[in-house]
């Protein structure tokens, strides 16, 4: 089993990035990069040509008296050759 696509990443810097045919999603923390990139060419039948990512910290959460933290995750930018392209994923609904 592949890594995790948790969802998509929506935000400026994102869209932005789609007209360089550069893709933003947040993937488990414990996945490698060529994990995602074998992950990425096999379900979307596509080439990538870099891969950039970054491990986002999770967010202190209180429970009542308990300090918790959400899950660490990680951010992956993938560039993909020119004439193909990646449909739209899920949006994060919060």
């Amino acid at each position: 089993m592949g890594p995790s696509n948790k969802y998509a990443v929506f935000t400026d810097k994102s869209i932005r990035l789609l007209g360089k045919n550069q893709y933003t999603s947040n993937v488990e923390s414990g996945s490698t990069r060529t994990e995602i990139k074998h992950w990425v060419e096999l379900f979307f039948g596509v080439k990538v040509i870099a891969m950039n990512s970054h491990r986002l910290r999770g967010k202190a959460r209180r429970m009542g008296p308990i300090m918790g933290q959400t899950m660490h995750y990680r951010r992956m930018i993938i560039t993909l050759q020119p004439g193909y392209s990646i449909p739209p994923l899920r949006k994060k609904r919060t």
